[in-house]
């Protein structure tokens, strides 16, 4: 039997909290390379969480901070060819040296150079592979997204309008058992932690999958709440533990999300608010609030 089998819900829970106590002590140094529309606030986020960011992209030198950083968090949002090349270079790093990387699938619906990118970066990580052990790797996007990366998995292009999710790609009562077997096939085949989001989001290591409701849809009014839930996810990265990780950042986010909701005064100060309720938020607000359960198939 795979050991992943014998990891329970509550056991996941506690390495969720193991995890949220053990950055801030330790203080892990994040490389993040994400676009311009949102550096400034994954540099936060990171921040929030206790850990460190730096956000170095120059191609001559990614493969030096990768190399000392405990975890990668990459970001396809506004390709450039010199980001392009560095997330290339930062990734064979990573992958040579075990060190743990969420890749956040921005746009690869609606664009061709994007999807080349993420093949060129999934091929190279199985010729890093040794013993037959695939490095860390978390892959994330919306639904659209992830449908996209299924798609490229089969020969086929799933064309998207911009880099939101299609108004189709939803999880409800019709379509969740289906797209929670559809994420955990995706994580299984490229053992990997996939997580898709979106108003329910759908976590999975291709054993376990998990179902959580947290946010609001106030988070929409503001831009790179993606881009941040990514960060954030590669401070928690730093513990090496991918899928209690992935369910952390997201539902973290989702609940600051909600919190920094109420009182609602506009989009400006929820983005001031959304900071806030991040570096405040403790292991108890997050018990409290959860809105989490795992799926079974």
């Amino acid at each position: 039997m795979d050991k992943k089998n014998d990891i329970t819900e509550e056991i996941v829970w506690k390495q969720m909290k193991k995890i949220m106590e053990a950055v801030p002590q330790k203080a892990p140094l994040i490389h993040c390379i994400t676009n311009p529309i949102s550096i400034h606030d994954c540099a936060n986020v990171i921040l929030a969480s206790g850990a460190r960011p730096i956000m170095a992209e120059h191609p001559e030198e990614v493969r030096e901070i990768t190399a000392s950083a405990a975890a990668l968090g990459l970001n396809l949002g506004n390709i450039t060819d010199a980001r392009r090349t560095s997330i290339l270079l930062s990734g064979e790093e990573a992958a040579r040296r075990g060190i743990p990387v969420i890749l956040d699938l921005v746009g690869i619906g609606c664009s061709g150079l994007r999807r080349s990118i993420v093949q060129e970066f999934l091929a190279m990580r199985e010729t890093c592979t040794e013993d037959g052990n695939r490095s860390p790797l978390i892959l994330k996007g919306n639904l659209s997204e992830i449908r996209a990366l299924a798609g490229m998995a089969q020969g086929e292009t799933v064309n998207v309008s911009g880099v939101d999710a299609s108004p189709q790609d939803v999880v409800n009562d019709g379509t969740r058992d289906a797209v929670a077997e559809e994420i955990r096939g995706l994580a299984e085949r490229y053992g990997a932690v996939v997580t898709a989001t979106g108003k329910t989001d759908v976590i999975s290591d291709g054993v376990q999958t998990y179902l959580a409701e947290n946010g609001s849809g106030r988070m929409a009014s503001i831009t790179g709440t993606g881009c941040m839930v990514t960060a954030l996810t590669a401070a928690y990265l730093s513990e090496r533990m991918l899928l209690p990780a992935a369910l952390l950042g997201a539902v973290m986010f989702g609940i600051c999300g909600e919190r920094a909701a109420g009182d609602w005064k506009g989009s400006g100060t929820y983005q001031i608010r959304l900071m806030d309720e991040l570096s405040i938020c403790r292991w108890e607000t997050i018990e409290k609030c959860r809105k989490v359960r795992r799926w079974l198939h």
